[in-house]
């Protein structure tokens, strides 16, 4: 799918009960929105800087794999349609943001989408995600019967607007366990926890977004789940460039997923 020559999103049909969904690495703003935009931000998009590069592999190792192009200004395809908060009472940015995490106002004076705008970019830009999303998730299902969705985020560890403190390195959600099977959820808990001194929160801070409360339905054998990577645990929360931790945590989730889509062929 693209817009104006750009693509939307790229896609990796894999053949193994895995998609992957990585709905916050790109940084692509349509010019026509950018110009709006206080400078700032149209410098330095917020976005889940490097996340792919944990999970480059994905594609080697027979998984599927959709990651976005767009950038979450634009819409955040994480958000329902309706934006109804999936947080209520928290100050986190909606369907299409006008603020940062900091609270801070991404638009100039008066430049802020209106009704229209937001429900044209939900047509042109979070529709076409969802619906390749949702379509591959399927094919899957019917191909080998049990699938897994995992929703790959980071998140910068210190966000004072947000939360107190700093997150734990590895914040897993399953929607209070609803979105998945419990099994799979204690597998991987157990081989986070076993992988020290890394810190580890199961349905705290984060507990999935709209991807993995929409689509996990653990009793029609489709499991969803969240990973939400605090960024210091592989890259310079300053500089955004990647460190050493880059390596050990790509291999953990490789170790990870693998464990995981062994356990779903075996059924």
């Amino acid at each position: 799918m693209t817009h104006d020559k750009q693509p939307l999103f790229s896609l990796h049909a894999g053949t193994r009960p895995v998609l992957i969904s990585i709905p916050h690495d790109g940084g692509w703003i349509p010019a026509d929105i950018a110009d709006r935009l206080m400078p700032a931000f149209r410098q330095t998009p917020d976005r889940d800087w490097h996340v792919s590069k944990l999970y480059d592999w994905a594609q080697a190792a027979g998984f599927s794999l959709i990651r976005s192009h767009v950038s979450r200004y634009v819409i955040d395809l994480n958000r329902p349609p309706d934006n109804t908060p999936l947080y209520p009472g928290a100050a986190t940015p909606g369907l299409c943001p006008v603020r940062d995490f900091n609270g801070q106002s991404l638009y100039r004076p008066r430049q802020k989408p209106d009704a229209k705008e937001v429900a044209q970019r939900l047509e042109n830009y979070w529709r076409p995600y969802h619906q390749a999303l949702e379509s591959e998730l399927m094919r899957l299902k019917h191909h080998h019967g049990r699938v897994l969705l995992w929703d790959a985020h980071s998140i910068h560890s210190k966000l004072p607007a947000l939360f107190s403190g700093r997150l734990p390195n590895f914040n897993l959600g399953t929607n209070h366990g609803a979105s998945c099977a419990a099994p799979l959820q204690h597998q991987v808990e157990r081989m986070l926890r076993q992988s020290r001194p890394r810190t580890v929160a199961v349905n705290g801070r984060f507990v999935g977004g709209y991807i993995t409360r929409h689509y996990g339905q653990p009793r029609n054998s489709i499991h969803a789940m969240q990973m939400e990577i605090g960024q210091r645990a592989y890259l310079n929360e300053n500089t955004h460039k990647p460190h050493h931790g880059l390596n050990d945590t790509r291999q953990l989730l490789r170790r990870l997923l693998l464990r995981l889509a062994r356990v779903l062929e075996q059924h």
